[in-house]
């Protein structure tokens, strides 16, 4: 697997991790349907949350959350109309972005941006 790939996956983990942390319920990992993806799907206080999971290592290019473009949001929101049509039960439903700055030495900062829209 590709360090980058690699690194992504860990970001998923760390993700995960501090969501169940703050109480939320993890339903699914790399939930697919045809060329979408959602990181992280999960729930609390009866709310559905797509997660969008974005992880660096440094500042260099800007924080992690800035290269959540508006065709990932748009891509995130399919998906989850997708998910949807199979899960119909969710009536609330909510598309945030998990930013994880993994610096060196210094341990992990997380930012939760919730309840996203274009």
């Amino acid at each position: 697997m590709a360090k980058h790939n690699e690194f992504g996956r860990e970001g998923e983990d760390l993700a995960a991790t501090w969501l169940i942390k703050n109480n939320y319920e993890v339903l699914h990992r790399n939930w697919r349907h045809s060329h979408y993806e959602v990181d992280i799907i999960a729930c609390k206080e009866n709310i559905l949350h797509f997660v969008e999971v974005k992880t660096r290592r440094d500042k260099a290019f800007g924080y992690p959350e800035e290269s959540v473009t508006k065709k990932k949001i748009e891509n995130l929101m399919n998906a989850a109309e997708a998910f949807l049509a199979q899960f119909p039960q969710w009536k609330r439903v909510q598309f945030d972005v998990l930013s994880i700055l993994a610096l060196k030495n210094e341990g992990h900062e997380y930012f939760l941006i919730q309840d996203v829209s274009l």
